[in-house]
Order: C-alpha cells, then structure tokens, then sequence
C-alpha cells in the first residue's frame, strides 16, 4: 500500500478503514494512537516509521500531543523511502493529534485524523501546549478538528473520572465521529484491548453511531507497547 498524501486522504476513506477495526486490528495491522519526541513519547518520528514498515503495518497516525511535527518528520520521511524503495510496499500514513479538552467540567483527549495541518483553524492547538481559554471546550475542538477536513475521536473513554457511558454521551451530542474502543488499560508485555471496556465502549458506540477506532497510546521504543 502506497502512501496517500493528507490533502487527498478524505474523511469518506478514513470512515471506510475505521468502519473496519476490530479487537485483531491494533497493533499488527493498524495503529492509530502513537507518540514521538515531538511531545511525550521516546522515538523519533523517522524511527516510528520504520517500525511500522519492518512490522508490515496497513496504515497509522501519529497523535503528538498538540503537535503535527512529528508526523511531518515522518511523512517526508517515508515519501524518501517510497522514491527509493519502488517496488516495496508501505503503509498509509494520516495526520493525527491528540488534543486536551474541557468536555462537561473534566479534561478528556481528542484524536484528530485525517486534516489538513496547515488550516487555520487548527493553529491554536498545535502550539505544543495546551490552550485553555476559548479554545479548550471540546465543542470548539471538534469544530476545529472537522474545519480542517478531519475527524475527531474521543480517546481512551474508560481513563476519566466520568464514566464512560457519561463521557461518550456527551461526547456525541458535541458531534464526535468516533470513540477509541480497542485500548489497553494496563501494561502488559504482549499488548492487547482491555476486554471489558473494549465491550462497554463498543457497545456505547453503536449506541450513539460513532466509528470505532485503536491504537497503543506508544510512549516508549517500540510501537507494539504503550509504554
């Protein structure tokens, strides 16, 4: 698989591959949570995406915390790669972002996929730093997230302090387009969705008609493990 430059990658093909994710997806076949030195996580961008090519990944995002340098880094990247390497198969790479949020009085993470970085209204939150004045309410950052072309995702439901029945009802009345359903909660040393939120999420989701997506929240060296 080639990879599908941002401003031709549109949310009707994000939708399709979401609209396929399971509980086997994450993370040999899709990652869509993943962190490099360009906020909180340990690999540099080009070290990510030869993970993900060594590995045989279909597709990716890197969700930096407020952050696109990271997935600029590796998007150049891997374009060399491609011109180099013509005949070898590579996955797509989407743009992504992790974006804290006010969402009814408690701090949730919004996942952007899929837009264009350059939009203007996404420039106060890729500043590297959380914005906390208008731009913090999380109504106002699924705007920004579906200005700029993309989708937005609520991460991690089950990790607030309100349940996630609550945080993902009123996550949708906001007009999220989808949830994190397949997550690990824990830490262990062969990665996997925790069973019973991923059940509880995924049940929510069909619920409130939100696309399902996974990933490892990667924080470390290796793109299998989240931490």
């Amino acid at each position: 698989m080639t990879i599908v430059p941002m401003m031709q990658t549109s949310c009707s093909e994000l939708r399709a591959v979401f609209s396929t994710i399971s509980a086997d997806s994450c993370p040999h076949r899709y990652n869509f949570h993943l962190h490099t030195v360009c906020s909180d996580g340990r690999l540099a961008p080009e070290q990510l995406i030869q993970q993900a090519i060594a590995r045989g990944l279909t597709g990716l995002a890197i969700t930096d915390h407020h952050s696109v340098k990271g997935y600029r880094a590796a998007q150049q990247w891997l374009e060399q790669w491609r011109q180099q390497h013509p005949d070898q198969s590579t996955p797509t790479l989407w743009s992504g972002v992790e974006i804290s949020a006010d969402l009814g009085g408690g701090e949730v993470h919004i996942l952007g996929y899929g837009f264009d970085p350059n939009h203007r209204a996404l420039l106060p939150y890729l500043l590297g730093y959380t914005s906390i004045d208008e731009d913090y309410p999380a109504a106002q950052v699924i705007w920004a997230i579906h200005q700029a072309g993309g989708l937005a995702v609520l991460a991690h439901p089950a990790r607030y302090r309100r349940s996630p029945t609550e945080v993902v009802a009123i996550a949708a009345d906001l007009g999220i387009d989808g949830v994190e359903t397949y997550y690990c909660y824990n830490n262990p040393k062969v990665w996997q969705p925790s069973p019973e939120p991923a059940r509880e999420i995924g049940a929510l989701a069909q619920a409130h008609d939100l696309l399902e997506t996974c990933g490892t929240d990667t924080h470390g060296g290796d793109i299998f493990q989240r931490l």
